[in-house]
């Protein structure tokens, strides 16, 4: 069996057309069914940011449900979840019962697991274009995102958004169905801020992150302050580098870090001897195994010079991870 490992869509249903075909995917009138020998595996984010989000998920719940695909959820489905949801621990919300036209109207006046900042908005705005808030479509998909797994195992590899962190999923996995699906009580514990629940939910859906050295702040390119910067955790000897040799972010903003700032707090192992399949980076350049062991398939299709790429695994030797098993789709 080959599993082609999908990366981030974005919202970019051409692109997943385009590659689905080239990796000899055919439609029969209801999905896109795979080559013989093969099934797909959607590595997470499959909306925001592109302009056919509808597109994008029609066509990957289609081959879910006639069982040729399978995915694991991004930060953005989960953001989609938390930004729609009511925080019960507001007072505000507690008489929030209104219908659908109202929600959607009303939306920006309450308070949600998810905050309607200006930050989130923009993060969000191209989903709600499609599907507007509180709408019967917008509840619809909401709902089908409950059934996408936080993280996938099996006997050959490891598929999990931004991080294989065994210990954060013990943290989670009391919480999730017995198929490592959110539940809405697991939403409301998981997005409560400074509980073991909300920073494993974000090391397995965000990735591993270092604090920045007192008072430095980097803005990120969805123009949010961050304090923290994510990091490269595939390396080995975490906490004996400098931050800018284990960061993953870009050069403008790590430009106002020290050169000599060391790592700190970095408390991460891998603890697996499988290969681990993520998405979340916005890699650029020649596709290529990150280590011997992790590979990454978000190659930033989600901007115009970016491609939506694709590993294709030997489920009967999966290790070594090879270059050549990349395949993109280059849309120019």
């Amino acid at each position: 069996m080959v599993i082609d490992i999908i990366g981030d869509i974005h919202g970019y249903a051409d692109k997943l057309t385009g590659l689905l075909k080239q990796l000899g995917y055919t439609h029969n009138g209801e999905c896109f069914m795979p080559p013989d020998g093969h099934r797909a595996l959607f590595i997470g984010d499959l909306i925001d940011r592109g302009t056919q989000q509808l597109a994008t998920l029609e066509i990957v719940f289609a081959m879910l449900d006639a069982g040729v695909a399978d995915a694991v959820m991004g930060n953005h489905e989960y953001n989609a979840l938390t930004f729609a949801t009511l925080d019960p621990s507001d007072n505000s919300s507690q008489n929030a019962n209104q219908d659908n036209q109202d929600n959607q109207d009303n939306h920006y006046s309450k308070h949600y697991l998810r905050s309607h900042n200006d930050v989130h908005v923009r993060q969000h705005e191209a989903f709600l274009a499609e599907l507007p808030f509180g709408s019967e479509s917008h509840q619809y998909w909401l709902q089908r995102f409950y059934e996408i797994p936080l993280w996938l195992e099996t006997d050959y590899a490891c598929f999990v958004h931004a991080c294989w962190d065994v210990d954060s999923m013990a943290v989670l996995k009391p919480l999730l169905t017995d198929n490592n699906c959110l539940t809405p009580a697991a939403l409301m514990m998981t997005a409560q801020k400074h509980t073991s629940s909300y920073a494993a939910l974000e090391r397995v859906l965000k990735g591993v992150e270092t604090p920045l050295p007192d008072g430095l702040v980097m803005v990120d390119k969805d123009g949010a302050e961050r304090t923290q910067v994510r990091v490269r955790w595939w390396l080995d000897e975490l906490n004996s580098r400098t931050i800018h040799q284990i960061a993953r972010a870009p050069s403008s903003g790590m430009a106002q870090i020290p050169i000599d700032a060391m790592a700190e707090h970095i408390n991460f192992t891998l603890k697996t001897d499988k290969p681990v399949f993520v998405g979340h980076y916005w890699l650029t350049g020649e596709p290529e195994p990150l280590s011997a062991q992790v590979i990454c398939t978000d190659y930033s299709a989600a901007v115009d010079s970016g491609y939506l790429t694709c590993y294709q695994l030997d489920t009967s030797a999966p290790l070594p991870l090879k270059k050549a098993n990349f395949v993109q789709y280059r849309h120019d």
